[in-house]
């Protein structure tokens, strides 16, 4: 099936992005998470987006393609290919930009003479994304991510591509392309043909399309921390949290991996007591569910140890705790009438601290910063008429206080 004809994710198709540091064991509950969709019945696929040492196909027992291969675990598993998707997105690009060259007289790069260039793996995942989460083959796809500050890389970009598309090539510049003929003329030079405003249009298609896998309400975050991890890593994750919620990504789950078991030898009592301490402040912090993943005592190896944690690992429930809250699009509330005469825009950003933030207006947009996240929000209409009153950090919402401007609001 063709996943443009879905235009963009396919209805009942949860994405499950599996993230956290290096070494933290991502990719094996990854692999765990993806056999429990499985043994619950649903068709899933296991997409290693970031497993450069293979570890999955050892794992696995298998040599992982960028076509989806059926495993005896019950789920099918492929891995993503950055140099495959670069040249086939270049070649796409290098088709539709031919007027371009023959205007300039040059020739086309082949296929064979490209090679990815720095990011060509962000583009890989959401390609992957898009191809995948839309072709409604699937009803769970969970994908083995990058740690959070590089699978939100990948993740705002089609954001920022629209962004740039509508500063660079306005839609209302596109009702230019009747009047090039007279303008040529006039001007006595070539005008750019009409190449430009379709790219525009099928570039903002294909971005639609990822943005429909990737802004789904059925799109969420699985974190995994190491248990035997200090208190810079518990910080570390916490700011990844407020990250992912700034670009409206839902953590509905927390794996907590390499849990010493009860009863443990006596030499590792003193660490259980303290892991059991880190579970209890977790799972008093955060309002999803924290899931401790016990340690096997060895490296996972094989479907009979992925099946030991898919048992703890917990279901994979689409829009689950608090994130189920986080939007795209925040409501604003009006206050006026109320005797505060204000409007206020609320954004949940669990995991945030006050300190991190960084707020800066732009005309009718907000950079909002969250530690070292940071995004461009379109200002709400209404907001647009109004000047910053106040801000403020709650319980893990950011409240934004404005103030009608009387030369901009109507009486």
């Amino acid at each position: 099936m063709d996943p443009a004809a879905n235009g963009g994710a396919a209805a009942g198709t949860r994405v499950v992005l599996v993230s956290g540091d290096g070494g933290s064991g991502r990719t094996t509950l990854a692999a765990a998470t993806a056999l429990r969709e499985a043994a619950e019945g649903r068709r899933t696929l296991l997409l290693a987006a970031d497993d450069p040492h293979r570890r999955l196909d050892r794992l696995l027992g298998t040599v992982l393609e960028t076509v989806p291969k059926q495993l005896e675990a019950g789920f099918h598993a492929a891995r993503l290919d950055p140099e495959q998707s670069f040249r086939d997105a270049a070649a796409r690009l290098l088709g539709r930009a031919a007027p371009l060259f023959d205007l300039l007289g040059v020739d086309p790069l082949e296929r064979d003479e490209l090679s990815a260039l720095p990011g060509a793996v962000h583009l890989a995942l959401l390609d992957a994304l898009r191809t995948h989460g839309g072709s409604g083959q699937w009803e769970v796809l969970v994908l083995d991510a990058p740690p959070v500050a590089g699978l939100l890389a990948a993740l705002a970009l089609p954001e920022q591509l629209d962004r740039y598309l509508a500063r660079l090539i306005p839609e209302n510049r596109q009702a230019a392309r009747a009047l090039r003929p007279v303008l040529a003329a006039v001007a006595g030079v070539p005008m750019p043909g009409d190449w430009i405003f379709e790219a525009r249009g099928w570039t903002a298609a294909e971005l639609a399309e990822v943005r429909a896998v990737t802004d789904a309400s059925s799109t969420t975050v699985r974190l995994v921390l190491d248990a035997p991890s200090g208190p810079q890593a518990v910080a570390a994750l916490r700011g990844a949290r407020a990250g992912l919620a700034l670009h409206g990504q839902r953590v509905e789950s927390l794996l907590v991996n390499r849990v010493l078991p009860d009863g443990a030898d006596p030499f590792l009592s003193g660490l259980h007591r303290a892991q059991q301490q880190q579970l209890a402040a977790l799972r008093a912090e955060w309002d999803v569910p924290v899931h401790p993943v016990a340690h096997l005592g060895r490296e996972p190896e094989g479907s009979a140890d992925l099946a030991a944690l898919a048992g703890s690992v917990g279901p994979a429930a689409a829009g689950a705790g608090a994130g189920a809250a986080l939007a795209l699009e925040w409501p604003v509330q009006d206050l006026r009438g109320s005797g505060e005469e204000v409007l206020v825009w609320r954004i949940p950003l669990p995991g945030a601290e006050r300190g991190d933030l960084d707020l800066v207006r732009r005309g009718d947009d907000l950079v909002l910063g969250v530690g070292g996240y940071r995004r461009t929000l379109a200002l709400p209409s209404a907001l647009r008429r109004c000047t910053v009153a106040g801000a403020a950090l709650r319980d893990g919402v950011l409240t934004l206080r404005f103030a009608p401007d009387p030369q901009l609001w109507p009486r």
